[in-house]
């Protein structure tokens, strides 16, 4: 660890503690869970930063579509607007995210495509306004409890995995790596394609999944 994060040692603990707490609280049911209704997926990981959540839930959405009627609910980081938004091909990725208009633009009519800050508030959306829906792909919620999804995906990616990594501020987990176990499936993304098999057996030790 480097001295800067070593510094930054102390406020990781207190930022570690707040969220342990809140998910125990989860854990307990004494903070509410809005339980979504219909089939859903929350594809997440434990790091700041990209790990391939956007590829994976677009490859999802392409592999589910044709059985169910399928929607994908993001919050639209780096947009400018607020609330609930169904995205359109014609919107700017300023009025509702990269990711979420990618989705659109790849998937026109086939998926339809919400940003939400709230997640609750998304999903309800979604099935007022498409009541076909029976999938719900929900990108980048992991950390998100109040809503409880059906599956949860969690991602880590190959050369950053979360077991070598340390609370914010010192490290880039968003929060300890006890939440992995929240998890339904792991999945190691940006793998090498050559990988010895014993150096894929100790990397699933060092996983602990």
């Amino acid at each position: 660890m480097s001295r800067l994060r070593l510094l930054l040692y102390p406020f990781s603990l207190i930022y570690g503690l707040v969220t342990y707490i809140r998910n125990w609280l989860y854990d307990l049911n004494l903070l509410r869970s809005y339980e979504i209704p219909v089939k859903s997926i929350v594809i997440g990981n434990l790091s700041m930063g990209g790990t391939g959540k956007t590829p994976h839930a677009q490859y999802l959405a392409k592999l589910l579509k044709d059985e169910l009627s399928t929607a994908l609910l993001s919050r639209g980081y780096n947009r400018s607007t607020k609330g609930v938004i169904e995205v359109k091909p014609e919107h700017s990725a300023l009025e509702v995210g990269d990711e979420p208009l990618l989705y659109k633009r790849n998937f026109r009519d086939e998926v339809t495509v919400v940003v939400a800050e709230k997640r609750e508030a998304g999903v309800k959306f979604i099935l007022n306004e498409h009541p076909e829906t029976s999938l719900i792909i929900l990108d980048d919620a992991f950390q998100h409890r109040a809503v409880k999804a059906g599956f949860n995906i969690l991602l880590t990616e190959f050369k950053r995995p979360y077991f070598k990594d340390f609370v914010v501020p010192a490290g880039n987990l968003r929060e300890w790596r006890c939440g992995k176990d929240r998890a339904d499936v792991l999945i190691v993304t940006k793998c090498p394609e050559d990988i010895a098999p014993e150096t894929r057996k100790k990397y699933m030790r060092k996983l602990k999944f």
